[in-house]
């Protein structure tokens, strides 16, 4: 979090206890506070909500003849024999000495093992003296160990007292241990006791699901009893935990649904457009749209009728025919008069865009502005934006620019919405704002998002879903095969070109350095080359000039290049409907949603075509599931659902979806069973309880629901 955040968190010591600053606290000075920032603590209240990862039982001795495996537990014995000894090997091979305490209870014996000692420690664990243990249990060469346990010697015939309830373990960070979180923790459940917690969940609503109050659950988390489950506690199943993951998601919710109402309360243009200019459009085109396609279109311009501003995410599985239902919400806009702008993340994709609107459209209505504009040829594309003398603007991030301005914007298109931070989105939206109206907005994506994540990451969304393929598409089929079948692979491509078809070679490498990613691209298109000396080999890569990347598409698509080898790059942009074959290298490297988005380049036109994804073995048994799950499927729908199981929301957002879904204990894959509960009490609330919907979020999110303004 940057320092900006703290600031506007760190509230006056005038508020409730709960939202001061946490140095009101004992032990806690400029320094140690600047630490407990980087857990996101920064108030009292940030410390309750500070919840344990995991728990550990010292609530009990037990017998060290009852020990398993792996088991995490108290123990008590006297030490009969302590030896130093030196040699065998450790970390890095090296040899060294250990500390060895053979301890012994009655009912069995276990060994103490120590790598790291002082002369201190060494005197003070020596034969006849009794010590209480915790660690981790572990049978080696036939016996019951433990490695570096914690540990305190007991005076003789003294009866330790062991813990109360469980102990907690909490995430920390460089300068902040476990002892002075639960110090702290506990300072503030021992102040709150007196006090009663602010609750803003309603009765009615814990009544319902029988949630204890927030501050039992609270002390429960923070201290649970001897006789709660451990199981249920590790499986978040515990009523307390519940109420928290509850609450929890009901706050995202809230915050999502107030900036929903916040933004219809705003006004938009009213764009509507006549049936008789819709069917006019849908003549020229050279294809039938889908039903699917014809049914989001209405919903799309349906609310674009209105004076109130659309908010809506399209999502469509590549190929299912979004750039035309874009162009129709296009139509309205144009056709009233209005400026629309069609953001794209790359420039391939604008370009691509702006060629289909210039086909569909008048070519002198459109204009293409991108990071390679510059002097002149810019200045006047800025000009014909700022006088209106353009309507169709198609741009990359370059639209957000501060020297852009627009005349009258009313309407706002994002393609592959996950690809741009909201900041982005933000300022292109606030160019829109004239005459106190903002502009209508449609967010695109060709990843499908699974209806948990939209459902919370989305909730300020309306979302449409085009869930067909265009007819005449055949589903894409493939196949996985080891990197030792090259030639098999090298002959299938050899025979599609030789068929009159086109190709695709994608190489992926586990590098960071994206000189090394263009490197090994140059040297397979060589060997390539080299290998199929009949065909013609383009290539493409992040470190060529968009001109020369440009060049290289446009012969590609015009069919005088066989078989184009690339990078990544290509995942997005590149339709080339005779291209039927695609190769993927090191197919176990990438990610579920890049997979199916580079797949989605081949099965555009009516011929059969193949994916391959070759991999190098070794392969994982992640890399296994993963490449079973492409090979299995055609639907993003079901991917991305795997996705998100594999890799949890906040992968599969992007780490530029800043504030989304870092969440303290919920989990939106485990906890999909709350969401239809949690969006019926939001509604609820937002009738019932407006007073409490700030103060909920605020405890929550902080001041991270401000990614919601966008």
């Amino acid at each position: 979090m940057s320092s900006t955040v703290s600031t506007q968190t760190r509230p006056t010591a005038k508020e409730p206890f709960e939202y001061q600053s946490v140095e009101v606290l004992k032990g806690v000075g400029p320094g140690v506070a600047a630490k407990l920032e980087k857990l996101g603590v920064y108030r009292v209240q940030d410390l309750l909500f500070h919840l344990p990862l995991r728990y550990e039982d010292r609530t009990r001795v037990v017998p060290m003849g009852a020990l398993q495996h792996g088991q995490h537990a108290v123990v008590e014995g006297v030490i009969e024999h302590a030896e130093v000894r030196y040699g065998g090997k450790r970390r890095g091979g090296r040899g060294g000495r250990s500390l060895l305490c053979h301890v012994a209870d009655g009912t069995g014996s276990i060994l103490l093992r120590f790598f790291y000692f002082n002369s201190t420690q060494q005197a003070n664990l020596t034969a006849g003296v009794r010590v209480r243990c915790y660690g981790e249990a572990r049978f080696n060469n036939h016996r019951i160990e433990m490695v570096h346990p914690e540990y305190r010697r007991l005076l003789d015939a003294q009866a330790a007292a062991v813990e109360e309830t469980m102990t907690p373990v909490y995430a920390k960070t460089e300068g902040v241990h476990q002892a002075l979180l639960r110090n702290l923790i506990d300072q503030v459940l021992n102040r709150l006791n007196g006090e009663r917690l602010q609750e803003y969940v309603p009765d009615v609503l814990l009544k319902k699901h029988g949630f204890p109050n927030l501050l039992q659950a609270i002390q429960m988390l923070h201290h649970p009893s001897p006789d709660t489950s451990l199981e249920q506690l590790e499986q978040c199943k515990h009523p307390a935990q519940q109420r928290m993951i509850f609450e929890e998601l009901l706050a995202h919710q809230l915050s999502l649904m107030s900036v929903r109402q916040r933004v219809k309360k705003e006004e938009a243009v009213p764009l509507p457009l006549d049936v008789t200019q819709l069917d006019v459009f849908k003549r020229r085109l050279d294809f039938d749209l889908t039903q699917a396609q014809q049914t989001v279109i209405a919903e799309i311009l349906h609310d674009m009728a209105k004076a109130s501003p659309m908010m809506r995410l399209l999502q469509g599985d590549v190929g299912s025919g979004k750039t035309v239902v874009a162009a129709c919400a296009v139509l309205a806009a144009s056709g009233s008069k209005k400026q629309a702008a069609i953001m794209a993340p790359t420039e391939i994709l604008a370009e691509q865009l702006f060629e289909n609107f210039c086909h569909w459209f008048s070519a002198k209505d459109c204009v293409l502005l991108t990071g390679k504009d510059k002097g002149r040829l810019r200045q006047s594309k800025l000009e014909a934006i700022k006088e209106a003398k353009v309507h169709v603007i198609v741009g990359t991030h370059a639209l957000f620019q501060e020297d852009v301005e627009f005349k009258e914007l009313s309407l706002i298109i994002v393609d592959e919405q996950h690809r741009f931070g909201v900041h982005q989105r933000l300022a292109l939206k606030d160019k829109g704002r004239f005459d106190g109206s903002i502009p209508h907005q449609l967010i695109m994506t060709a990843t499908p998002i699974p209806r948990s994540l939209a459902m919370t990451a989305y909730a300020d969304l309306d979302y449409s879903v085009i869930d067909a393929l265009p007819s005449g598409r055949k589903p894409v089929s493939t196949v996985v095969v080891s990197e030792q079948r090259r030639q098999e692979v090298l002959g299938r491509v050899a025979g599609a070109c030789a068929s009159g078809e086109q190709a695709y070679w994608v190489c992926t490498l586990v590098e960071e350095s994206e000189a090394l990613q263009c490197q090994a691209a140059e040297e397979t298109a060589s060997l390539l080359q080299q290998a199929l000396p009949e065909l013609s080999i383009g290539l493409v890569h992040g470190r060529m000039k968009q001109q020369q990347k440009n060049e290289v598409v446009d012969h590609f698509k015009q069919g005088d290049i066989n078989l184009l080898v690339a990078t990544t790059v290509i995942e997005v942009g590149v339709d080339v409907p005779n291209a039927s074959l695609m190769v993927i290298e090191n197919a176990e490297r990438l990610g579920l949603a890049q997979l199916h988005q580079l797949r989605g380049r081949v099965g555009r036109g009516e011929k059969q075509s193949a994916c391959v994804l070759m991999y190098s073995s070794p392969l994982s048994e992640r890399g296994k599931q993963r490449l079973a799950i492409l090979r299995e499927t055609n639907s993003g729908f079901v991917i991305a659902q795997k996705d998100l199981e594999m890799r949890g929301p906040g992968e599969l957002l992007g780490t530029r979806q800043t504030g989304l879904m870092q969440m303290r204990i919920a989990d939106i894959v485990r906890d999909e069973s709350w969401l239809n509960e949690v969006s019926a009490a939001s509604r609820y609330m937002l009738q019932n309880h407006q007073d409490r919907i700030r103060p909920l979020i605020r405890r929550w999110l902080g001041l991270a629901d401000r990614y919601g303004a966008v």
